[in-house]
């Protein structure tokens, strides 16, 4: 190595450092790809493993190339599971639109809020 030679110096460091933070970044993407491939339903055994493959032998490379191919694909079942979730949540809690409404109705009435809070909450809870 280069480096090696001269000892700690601040220019070590920042090699390390820069070292280590590609390593967080591509450990990272590499669970985020993992984690999206293994909870497709629309891809076959087969792709996922000629893709586990490809990550395992070409990582920087596979995860790239999958963001790139997948990306959108990821960003829209993100938000699929997101909702799913957040639909699923306010089913166990019992959350309803129309008790939230009354609940924004007493804040308007009282002036806890003022009407353009009250117009966006009520838009945020009616969508």
């Amino acid at each position: 190595m280069f480096f090696m030679n001269e000892g700690f110096t601040f220019r070590n460091f920042l090699v390390d450092a820069f070292a280590i933070f590609m390593f967080v970044v591509w450990f990272w993407l590499l669970i985020t790809v993992f984690g999206d491939l293994f909870r497709r339903h629309d891809v076959s055994g087969l792709v996922k493993v000629i893709w586990v493959i490809s990550l395992l032998v070409l990582p920087y490379l596979s995860i790239f190339v999958y963001l790139l191919t997948q990306g959108s694909g990821m960003a829209q079942r993100t938000q699929e599971r997101m909702k799913a979730a957040q639909d699923e949540f306010r089913r166990v809690v019992g959350f309803s639109p129309g008790d939230e409404l009354i609940k924004l109705n007493q804040l308007k009435a009282s002036g806890d809020i003022s009407p353009d809070e009250y117009a966006r909450l009520r838009a945020r809870i009616v969508q």
